[in-house]
């Protein structure tokens, strides 16, 4: 994959690129950015082409002071595609990247193929303790103290020890470690508390797509998790998967937050044999019209 930018609407986009064949649009998660899928992406570009983009207030992506709501990522997707040529996709969203591709397929189901939700936000109200007290009032000025460059210097001397006596550390625990060095930069450590704050409270996730879930009856809907998601409880998992009919099942035992670091190759043939074995999903106004009027009133 190698990585472009594209200008939208005034602001760069960071994107990786890479591979041929139907297209894949993968959706990081909060404080992440498209490197998270470069395991996983490097193995799915033999059979797809990856477009993987930085979110504003992530990665190379810029860092206004605005919109950082699940629709604004959303619609931004909607134009990347769009200047990039690609008329549909598969997407794949990680965490905060599946309460965006979740809102994309909402919003714009004639461009979306298929869903895949990896340890998805936006099933539940439960979330781990930190990211709540980090919606807190005041949390910028902790997040200030504890996200230093010196803090971050002195972490990775110790990685780097460690690893020279074969500790170094898991996948997780990287991708965790590039999440905590982008929150040195200020831009992004606001970025980051305005994206937090659009989704999640003190107490919990304040955004929820349940109500909508029978929406997905015609989309092919893959659903990714860990076992040990120390982050979002998998239990949203099994019940997002009895709410879309349909839908399939991915527990991935002895993972936890980040399947698609942590277990890459499987990640990749789960992936794979989910989007060789379903026809794209063409759903047309009526159809949701439909659906609509049958949801509960």
């Amino acid at each position: 994959m190698e990585l472009h930018s594209v200008t939208l609407h005034g602001h760069r986009v960071g994107l990786c690129l890479g591979g041929e064949g139907p297209v894949l649009l993968l959706v990081h998660g909060m404080a992440s950015s498209s490197a998270a899928w470069t395991p996983a992406g490097s193995l799915l570009a033999g059979r797809f082409t990856i477009v993987a983009p930085d979110l504003l207030g992530h990665g190379q992506s810029a860092k206004p002071a605005g919109d950082y709501s699940l629709g604004a990522h959303a619609t931004l997707l909607r134009d990347l595609l769009l200047v990039l040529g690609y008329q549909q996709a598969t997407v794949v969203g990680h965490s905060f990247g599946g309460g965006v591709a979740m809102q994309f397929a909402y919003q714009f189901p004639e461009l979306c193929e298929r869903l895949v939700l990896v340890g998805s936000g936006g099933l539940g109200r439960e979330v781990n303790l930190l990211l709540r007290a980090l919606a807190l009032p005041g949390a910028g000025h902790v997040l200030r103290l504890f996200c230093r460059a010196s803090l971050d210097d002195a972490a990775r001397t110790l990685v780097g020890w460690a690893r020279r006596v074969g500790l170094g550390p898991t996948p997780a625990g990287e991708e965790i470690g590039r999440g905590y060095s982008s929150l040195i930069d200020a831009h992004s450590r606001a970025a980051f508390l305005r994206t937090l704050r659009a989704v999640v409270g003190f107490d919990g996730q304040r955004v929820s797509a349940n109500d909508r879930l029978q929406l997905a009856a015609d989309l092919p809907t893959l659903i990714v998790w860990g076992a040990h998601d120390p982050i979002i409880p998998v239990d949203h998992a099994r019940r997002a998967h009895a709410a879309i009919a349909g839908s399939r099942l991915e527990v991935f035992e002895d993972v936890g937050h980040f399947p698609h670091c942590e277990a890459p190759e499987r990640f990749a043939r789960t992936v794979t044999d989910f989007v060789s074995s379903t026809e794209p999903a063409r759903l047309s106004q009526q159809q949701l019209r439909e659906r609509l009027q049958a949801l509960p009133s």
